[in-house]
């Protein structure tokens, strides 16, 4: 493992972040999403170092973040200020933001609760929170069913998952867009295996998507007239359920008042399957801002 996939740590807002940085110049935070961890973006990353600051962590939770108790601990807000603080720790008051799954959300709250922070916003393949909950359609509930198998009361997805937290996770990563593990690096999968193996780490991704229902919705409820303002992509999977079920990029007019658009090869998780791509998307619109 080489220098700039170091992972390091830093205790910010109460929590121990787990992170790894590489590269020079304006600053980019990349998140990622479920069941994913940091190591995620280590192709994208190694592209965009070529220009940029790259911080990659692991969000709260997740990968060998702090897990803490209590469902009310894993709202997109508090997560966001985590990465606030994590980037203040780091010396960058202001930065590039982009996220996958639920790191886009994470993402979209942090642009809506602190706007002076954010130079640009990405978000990969979702539509906003309170959109796919309050609209919800059978063909999303069936795609996305994990949002609510998820956000039962503890212990039951839990003990559920515990039994084979592999056959569970790896069903994850092969949904929503038909990918293959082959997709998947090879010490990716090992770091996500490592991760999801531990029940800690169940307990906090199931924390995650019970904070969805009982504390995001509401806050997306107050914040629905509000637009983030900041230059913002909205890149998405061509082949997957979102682009199936939604005209994505028409999800985000209404909140994100400067947009671009694009798909990009593969399902959900195109990051993994499409990283060349991802990287030169990205790469374009960060350096035309």
């Amino acid at each position: 493992m080489t220098d700039a996939h170091r992972p390091l740590f830093a205790q910010v807002n109460g929590q121990d972040i787990c992170y790894a940085i590489q590269g020079s110049g304006p600053p980019v935070l990349l998140l990622h999403g479920f069941p994913q961890a940091h190591v995620m973006w280590r192709p994208v990353a190694d592209v965009l170092a070529a220009r940029f600051t790259v911080i990659r962590p692991d969000l709260r939770g997740y990968g060998n973040s702090s897990k803490p108790q209590g469902t009310e601990n894993y709202s997109f807000r508090h997560m966001a200020q985590d990465q606030i603080a994590l980037m203040r720790h780091l010396g960058f008051d202001s930065f590039h933001l982009v996220g996958h799954d639920r790191g886009g959300r994470v993402a979209h709250r942090l642009a809506l609760d602190a706007p002076d922070r954010v130079r640009s916003l990405t978000v990969m393949d979702i539509v906003p929170t309170h959109l796919l909950l309050d609209q919800l359609t059978r063909q999303v509930a069936k795609a996305y069913y994990h949002w609510f198998f998820l956000a039962q009361p503890y212990p039951f997805p839990e003990t559920m998952i515990g039994h084979d937290p592999d056959s569970y996770f790896e069903s994850c990563l092969l949904g929503w867009g038909a990918a293959k593990l082959s997709d998947f690096e090879p010490e990716a999968l090992a770091a996500y295996r490592t991760a999801w193996r531990d029940p800690e780490a169940i307990r906090g991704m199931c924390a995650d998507y019970r904070a969805a229902l009982a504390h995001d919705f509401d806050l997306d409820t107050q914040d629905l007239q509000r637009q983030v303002t900041c230059p913002a992509l909205v890149l998405f999977g061509g082949e997957g359920a979102m682009a199936k079920a939604y005209d994505v990029p028409a999800t985000w007019q209404d909140r994100l008042s400067n947009m671009q658009a694009k798909a990009i090869p593969g399902g959900h998780f195109f990051v993994d399957q499409s990283p060349r791509e991802t990287a030169e998307a990205l790469m374009r619109f960060l350096t035309d801002i």
